[in-house]
């Protein structure tokens, strides 16, 4: 069992920065692929970004590309996604999840509201 508890969210600026952390319990983030998800009012959740287990490799969706970043602090058990160049339509709760058990998204924490505002 992964247990995983996101926080960082709040209100910003358009044009702002924020960084969203997942603390991970239960197993080593070195150990299996995370990411991120997002859900807006009204719509399905999506993917946002992802690191492979090993943090060689990193994927983006095309509409943060550029200005997200996905990292892992395996010490701290804790991943991280550096959020800039904030836009309204960045607005939304933001999940955590753990590909565990399996190849799939089967752990996920409880969201992080993100609110890009003037």
């Amino acid at each position: 069992q992964v247990q995983l508890v996101e926080s960082g969210g709040g209100l910003v600026q358009p044009g702002g920065s924020l960084r969203l952390s997942c603390a991970a319990s239960g197993r080593a983030v070195s150990s299996i692929g995370m990411g991120w998800f997002r859900q807006a009012p009204g719509k399905e959740r999506m993917f946002v970004a992802r690191t492979d287990w090993s943090a060689d490799r990193t994927y983006y969706a095309d509409s943060v590309k550029g200005r997200f970043t996905i990292s892992r602090d395996n010490a701290k058990n804790t991943v991280y996604l550096q959020m800039n160049s904030l836009k309204p339509e960045d607005t939304a709760v933001y999940y955590c999840a753990a590909q565990y058990p399996g190849p799939t998204f089967g752990s996920w924490g409880q969201g992080t509201q993100v609110t890009v505002s003037s």
